[in-house]
C-alpha cells in the first residue's frame, strides 16, 4: 500500500465519522452565510508573459515531516498576501499534513485573495464542509477519482460557486481532467505514489493542455529561474509550499517566485501563455 492509498483509506473512514457528526444540512446553513466566493480562475490568468503564485499554506508533509515548528498560518498567509501571491492553498488534512479546516476559515476573513481547501476530496460532503469553511475553491485529484466522480464533483463545486483546481500526474490523467470539464488543470511535478519531484513532468505535459484552460505547475520550486522554466513551457501560475515555508525570509521568497508581483513577468526571451 502506497502513502496515498493510505491517505484514501484513512479519508474514507474520516467521512464516515464526520457525516455523523456533522448532518450536511449543517454545512449547507453555514456555506449560506459565507460571503460569496471570489474567482480562482480569475485570479491566476496573468498579463501576457507574467505568471501568478498559488502559494500553500504548508505545516508537514508525509514525505518531508514538519516544515516549520514555528507554524503561525494566519502569519504566513498575511505575508504571501502582502508580497505578490494571487490566491492561497491551504492545507486542511489533519493527519498526514497536520492541517485544519479552522486555519482556512480564520485565514479566508484575513486576506483579499482566493484561498484553495487542498485536501483529498472523495465525496460532494466535502465539497459542501469546504464552502461551510469559507474556502473560494477546492481540490480534485484525477489519481483518486473516477472520470464520472471528477466530473460529479467539480459540477458540485461549480453548483456553490467554487472553483476546481484538477490535479494530474500523466498525459492520460490531462485527458480525464479535461473530459470532465476542467478550467484550471494542476499538474503535479510530485509524484504522489513515491513522492519524487521532477519539474520536468511539466515541461513533458504543459503542452497537452488548451490555451484557454489555466495551466498551473505545481510542487518542486525553489527559484525564479525555476518558475521561468515552466512558464516559457505554458504555465500560467505556480504551486509554492516547502519553499516559502521554510524560507529566511519568507517576503522575499514570495516576491521572487511571484517573479516580482501578482502579475510578474518572465522577460526576454521567454513567454508564456
Amino acid at each position: 500500500m502506497t502513502i496515498l492509498d493510505e491517505i484514501v483509506e484513512h479519508k474514507r473512514q474520516e467521512l464516515g465519522r464526520l457525516r455523523v457528526e456533522v448532518p450536511r444540512g449543517e454545512l449547507e446553513r453555514r456555506g449560506a452565510a459565507r460571503p460569496a466566493p471570489r474567482d480562482l480562475a480569475r485570479a491566476l490568468r496573468p498579463e501576457p508573459g507574467g505568471v501568478r503564485l498559488l502559494a500553500e499554506v504548508k505545516k508537514a508533509s508525509p514525505s518531508r515531516g514538519v516544515l516549520a515548528e514555528r507554524f503561525d498560518p494566519l502569519t504566513l498567509a498575511e505575508t504571501y498576501a502582502a508580497n505578490g501571491a494571487a490566491a492561497l492553498s491551504v492545507l486542511t488534512d489533519e493527519k498526514y499534513f497536520q492541517g485544519s479546516l479552522d486555519f482556512l476559515t480564520a485565514i479566508r476573513e484575513r486576506v483579499a485573495v482566493p484561498v484553495l481547501r487542498k485536501d483529498f476530496t472523495l465525496d460532494e460532503y466535502q465539497v459542501w464542509e469546504a464552502r461551510a469553511a469559507g474556502a473560494d475553491a477546492v481540490l480534485l485529484i484525477v489519481s483518486i477519482l473516477e472520470a464520472a466522480q471528477l466530473r460529479d464533483l467539480r459540477e458540485a463545486a461549480a453548483g456553490l460557486g467554487l472553483g476546481a483546481l484538477v490535479e494530474a500526474h500523466t498525459a492520460s490523467e490531462i485527458d480525464v481532467a479535461l473530459g470532465a470539464g476542467a478550467r484550471i488543470v494542476g499538474i503535479n511535478n510530485r509524484d504522489l505514489k513515491t513522492f519524487e519531484t521532477r519539474i520536468e513532468v511539466s515541461l513533458e505535459l504543459l503542452p497537452l493542455i488548451p490555451p484557454d484552460v489555466i495551466a498551473v505547475s505545481e510542487s518542486g520550486f525553489f527559484t525564479a529561474d525555476q518558475v521561468r522554466t515552466v512558464v516559457a513551457a505554458g504555465a500560467h501560475a505556480v504551486l509554492v509550499g516547502e519553499a516559502l515555508v521554510r524560507a529566511p525570509d519568507v517576503a522575499a521568497k514570495v516576491r521572487e517566485l511571484a517573479l516580482g508581483g501578482m502579475g510578474g513577468h518572465v522577460g526576454a526571451p521567454h513567454c508564456g501563455r
